[in-house]
């Protein structure tokens, strides 16, 4: 296998055999054999020790599930050593603002700003959607031996067993529950894994280049971020905006995706511009009703603990909260201090 010739500068770490891509990992043959885990074997298994993943459901807000598989310590370090040693030096598109390092939510919300369309679709079941198929076909289009992309891929993808999904929960319906199924029972990206963001991103580089492309007819600009797609135009975008959100799905579903028509939203500058929590209408800013429901989740919890306000039973409730004041402070700093003020009154149980 020869790398595309963009490749040739990326400094990418040179893997002929088998043997090479073990001692990269600092692995034994057998070693490489069980964590790529070509044939399902941890899948079919019905032993946890023998499994690769420790599994969570949580309920979308928007209806059906979400399944989180974090990998195990001692192959999330094989993850994390193929990000840094190989995914990290692969150039994301110019579009993609997610989990990429100088991007953000800022980046990506930008350049919608005060625009007369603003549009927003979602890609449907987006780090579950990539089977391994794609992340095999890209470690070759990066110049690995078929070989060692598929073992590369195999440790960077995951299957489900079929007796996770023995029993629906009683907060899902059963419908929900045999579509997920469906959905993560195939070798897939884990949401989890270390490399998922790096290899979607990558994955989706001919679905931006045409995306990207599809805009500038439009004199609009297009950003990602993850499976959220933003455009925003002028009069000319405004004029066809139905039929371009048409064109945008259709090449969503020729690159292997689909779009969730359901949150595809069409906004003009007599609304407000809402993009991943963002409102773009003339200054980047946080939705009020978010800011004043956290300001008040906060100051409940320096009246009466935080304990009274973690109905979702977080095991970090305190790293949420921070986190959700770190996204207001990023996109309104004034907002952000604030709630961190109010924030640092909280008496923590030690």
């Amino acid at each position: 296998m020869q790398p595309v010739p963009a490749a040739q500068g990326w400094e990418l770490p040179e893997i002929l055999t088998l043997g090479d891509l073990a001692d990269w990992l600092c692995l034994s043959a057998g070693e490489l054999d069980w964590y790529a885990d070509l044939k399902a074997l941890a899948a079919r298994s019905r032993t946890p020790q023998l499994q690769h993943y420790n599994l969570r459901v949580i309920p979308k807000r928007s209806g059906g599930l979400r399944l989180i598989e974090s990998p195990k310590s001692d192959l999330k370090a094989l993850q994390r050593r193929i990000l840094s040693g190989i995914l990290d030096r692969v150039p994301m598109h110019p579009a993609v603002h997610g989990f990429v390092k100088g991007r953000s939510i800022v980046t990506f919300a930008s350049p919608h700003l005060g625009k007369e369309m603003v549009m927003h679709l979602d890609l449907q079941d987006f780090f579950p959607g990539f089977p391994a198929a794609r992340a095999q076909a890209l470690f070759r289009t990066l110049g690995y031996p078929e070989q060692v992309a598929d073992r590369l891929a195999g440790i960077c993808t995951s299957a489900i067993p079929s007796g996770f999904w023995k029993g629906c929960p009683p907060q899902f319906t059963p419908d929900d529950w045999q579509a997920a199924r469906e959905t993560y029972s195939r070798t897939h990206l884990p949401q989890g894994a270390a490399t998922s963001p790096a290899l979607a991103n990558l994955m989706a580089y001919r679905l931006d280049c045409r995306l990207s492309g599809l805009a500038k007819t439009a004199n609009a600009a297009y950003t990602r971020y993850a499976d959220d797609l933003a455009f925003s135009g002028g009069p000319d975008l405004a004029r066809s905006a139905k039929l371009f959100s048409t064109h945008v799905a259709a090449i969503a579903l020729e690159e292997g995706f689909t779009i969730n028509h359901h949150k595809t939203r069409m906004m003009r500058r007599s609304v407000r511009q809402q993009i991943a929590g963002v409102v773009v209408n003339q200054t980047m800013n946080v939705r009020r009703q978010d800011v004043e429901l956290l300001e008040a989740t906060i100051v409940n919890c320096v009246r009466s603990g935080p304990a009274s306000q973690n109905r979702e039973e977080r095991k970090d409730f305190r790293a949420h909260l921070q986190g959700k004041i770190g996204f207001v402070e990023m996109i309104n700093r004034k907002k952000g201090q604030r709630l961190k003020r109010i924030f640092n009154a909280i008496e923590w149980e030690r």
